[in-house]
């Protein structure tokens, strides 16, 4: 990662193009543009869900995730360059265990609400498995592939954000709502 930004307006793009890590160029609306996009997105979601109160532990690992998706959006920005590794699939599988070992079974469908925080988990996790079928579209549409492990890193963060949603609710003293399936509207 050699280029970095000296100046933010180039006009480079207004063509409708832009630059890739490798120094190629691509239609601003090409797939892996789109799959950048989407990890990009999910990135600023979990900065504003970092503006919330929560605990330290839960802020550390999702600080930790941020740096692993704007590693991973480099990833996706140079064709064939890996820098998702299995280590960072263990550590959302570790973090994954912990979580989920303080929270009770599920017994219903969880609402996306509760707590503000548990909230804007919920909205990560959407943007999440967004950028999951972007990647997925990605590889599906690409002569060489894309490596599995970013693939495999959002579908696990996307589980991570769920369960860090319930953990959220509980930290807050909130209750998680549960989905009525015998309303009469």
């Amino acid at each position: 990662m050699g280029n970095r930004l000296s100046k933010i307006t180039t006009r480079t793009g207004d063509d409708g193009t832009t630059g890739l890590g490798d120094g190629s160029r691509v239609s601003k609306d090409d797939a892996r543009i789109a799959a950048i996009g989407d990890v990009d997105e999910l990135n600023s979601s979990i900065g504003v869900l970092l503006c919330e109160p929560m605990p330290t532990d839960v802020r550390d690992a999702l600080t930790q995730i941020q740096n692993d998706l704007f590693d991973l959006g480099g990833e996706l920005s140079i064709p064939g360059h890996s820098m998702i590794q299995i280590s960072h699939l263990a550590q959302l599988d570790a973090w994954l265990e912990e979580y989920n070992a303080t929270l009770p079974p599920l017994k219903e469908f969880i609402l996306p609400g509760g707590s503000r925080a548990a909230s804007l988990a919920h909205v990560a996790r959407t943007v999440c498995r967004r950028a999951e079928r972007g990647i997925v579209a990605l590889g599906r549409g690409e002569v060489a592939g894309v490596n599995e492990a970013p693939r495999r890193y959002v579908n696990r963060l996307s589980d991570l954000l769920f369960v860090l949603a319930r953990v959220l609710n509980r930290s807050d003293g909130g209750t998680e709502p549960l989905w009525n399936h015998e309303r009469t509207q």
